[in-house]
């Protein structure tokens, strides 16, 4: 056995560091406890040797084999957890002693037995498993081997599964019987646990076929319930022309009846309808009348103040140039009053030869007083010019505006639709596409329309760039709400179905569309406040790519640089104020 050198005289702070400096050399020399004897800790009591284990290689701790030896001053050997575990609660190194003979053990007088840490880890020893498993392997090689071993007891690895069994059983427990295992629906195919399939076969697998819900004969696939609703003969539906007038209400089936049996009581409501729109028509021919009237008079009256205003254009900038030149000229006699004010000191010390030539200077000076007073006058009478300059263009400005707000009210008159459809027709397609690109044109808004003469006022936008995820490579249109007369009187939010197109003019109708029924919790569906311009636009970011739009296989969407537009809303369940 190796014993520690004592160190004899010297200071007391010599010993302390030659105390450290052996400390950290025998910290060296242990090093950390290897990967197989700290997995073995927590089995080393139970572990079964093939021969009587040898004294010496019992700890004297905590009395199990030695894993990691370390070896103390007096020639004994513990495991280094055990060893750490008894210096930890003892700072000072006179409080810690052997357990067998109780000789203080120092930190620096322990070190890593190698020699015996050889001998220990070719020890045979019995696999935990036995008498199950009759497996004789060395100590070192215990923990590989009980990872293999068919007798290791194992956790399931399904969640929610507390099973424990023997490695040998677990792949078929895990496959075959194992109730939290994981297995395709027979329906969908997608995982769930054994478990739950049937709840998921029950409330929420979509291919699952289930009972129509409005009671017909028909069993329909949970996924197509909404689709299966639109065509059901159960499903309670207003007759077409609810919005003509007719009040009837049933189940698809009558309803298709009805509308079959009364044709001509459903074309006199059509009729009435259509007379209505005819006087709202001519009504609204006699306002647009009207207003060309107000147009003309008002561009009458701006012709008028338009020559009113001409001569006193051109009088202001004569007059400009008269004052310049009498600045000019003032200048000049400034020049010559000081001039002459210096000769009259002259003459005033000279007093006398030069008499006749004050009296000169004199004449000069009020010649000179008499052009400044005139200046002023005339720069005087230019102000009020310009005062009333001033006011003849301010009077002007006020009339252009009403005269552009007056044509804006009129174009979108004349434009405006109240069935809730809108062909809105785009010219200069490529000219606008890249001066968006440029940003110089952020989007393009169509005209206004409603869903009637009390509805909804709405307008299109697009962006013919593409904006949000279709930047640069989508066509991009939306529906936005606008502020109307009679939204106190209107239900909110909209709900109604909007289908938005972009028409082929090729003639053979290969029209692109997409529909999208609002969402009630959006804001772009809530009432517009009144002091906003629109509510938030809602539509399609990526409408469609656009090289389908500029060079489509079966249709013509951009012809003669112009491409059109169709908004429909579906105008069902909506009825007149």
């Amino acid at each position: 056995m190796a014993t520690a050198d004592m160190k004899v005289g010297g200071s007391e702070e010599s010993s302390r560091s030659e105390e450290s400096r052996r400390s950290e050399e025998s910290r060296r020399r242990s090093g950390p406890t290897s990967s197989w004897e700290s997995e073995l800790v927590s089995i080393q009591h139970s572990l079964k040797f093939v021969l009587k284990l040898k004294e010496e290689f019992v700890c004297p701790i905590c009395g199990g084999v030695v894993l990691n030896p370390q070896q103390n001053s007096c020639g004994h050997i513990y495991c280094l957890h055990c060893l750490q575990g008894l210096l930890s609660p003892s700072p000072s190194p006179s409080r810690s002693v052997c357990p067998v003979d109780g000789a203080l053990i120092r930190p620096a007088e322990v070190f890593q037995d190698n020699c015996c840490k050889r001998e220990i880890s070719s020890l045979e020893v019995y696999c935990t498993n036995s008498p199950a498993c009759a497996s004789v392997v060395t100590l070192h090689r215990l923990q590989e081997h009980l990872r293999s071993c068919q007798y290791e007891r194992l956790q399931c690895s399904n969640p929610g599964c507390r099973v424990s069994l023997q490695r040998r059983h677990l792949r078929e427990h895990l496959t075959a019987s194992c109730p939290h295992r994981i297995e395709p629906c027979p329906h969908c195919r997608q995982p769930y646990q054994l478990s739950l399939i049937k709840d998921h076969e029950q409330s929420s697998c979509p291919e699952v076929e289930v009972d129509c819900p409005n009671r017909c004969s028909q069993k329909v696939r949970r996924c197509m319930l909404t689709d299966h609703s639109n065509l059901c003969p159960e499903v309670q539906i207003d007759c077409f022309y609810k919005k003509y007038g007719c009040s009837v209400q049933d189940k698809r089936a009558k309803v298709k009846l009805h509308e079959d049996a009364t044709v001509n009581q459903h074309m006199l409501l059509v009729l009435r309808s259509n007379t209505k729109l005819e006087k709202q028509m001519e009504a609204l021919q006699e306002e647009v009348l009207l207003r060309q009237q107000e147009i003309q008079e008002e561009s009458f009256l701006v012709g008028g103040l338009e020559r009113e205003v001409r001569p006193l254009v051109q009088q202001s900038s004569r007059h400009e140039q008269i004052v310049s030149t009498a600045q000019r000229s003032l200048t000049r006699q400034k020049d010559l009053l000081s001039r002459v004010q210096l000769e009259v000191q002259e003459v005033s010390q000279g007093f006398g030869p030069g008499l006749e030539d004050l009296d000169q200077l004199r004449s000069s000076l009020d010649a000179v007083i008499q052009q400044v007073s005139a200046a002023e006058a005339l720069r005087d009478h230019l102000g009020a010019l310009e005062e009333n300059f001033k006011r003849q263009s301010g009077l002007l400005d006020l009339h252009d505006t009403q005269l552009n707000r007056n044509k804006e009210h009129l174009q979108e008159l004349e434009a405006t639709s109240y069935d809730g459809k809108l062909i809105w027709k785009i010219q200069d397609f490529w000219k606008r596409k890249e001066a968006e690109a440029k940003g110089q044109q952020p989007c393009l808004s169509s005209v206004p329309f409603h869903t009637g003469r009390c509805g909804y006022k709405m307008a299109a936008k697009v962006y013919l760039n593409g904006d949000g995820e279709g930047r640069e490579s989508h066509l991009s249109l939306y529906i936005v709400l606008m502020p109307g007369d009679f939204d106190p009187l209107l239900p909110w939010p909209f709900r109604q179905t909007v289908s938005l197109s972009v028409l082929d003019q090729s003639g053979a109708a290969n029209h692109r569309t997409f529909s999208f029924r609002p969402d009630p919790k959006s804001n772009s569906f809530q009432q517009p406040a009144t002091e906003s311009v629109s509510n938030v636009a809602s539509g399609f970011s990526c409408f469609i790519p656009l090289s389908q739009l500029e060079t489509p296989q079966n249709a013509v969407y951009v012809k003669d640089d112009t491409l059109f537009v169709k908004v429909k809303v579906d105008m069902a369940g909506l009825g007149d104020l």
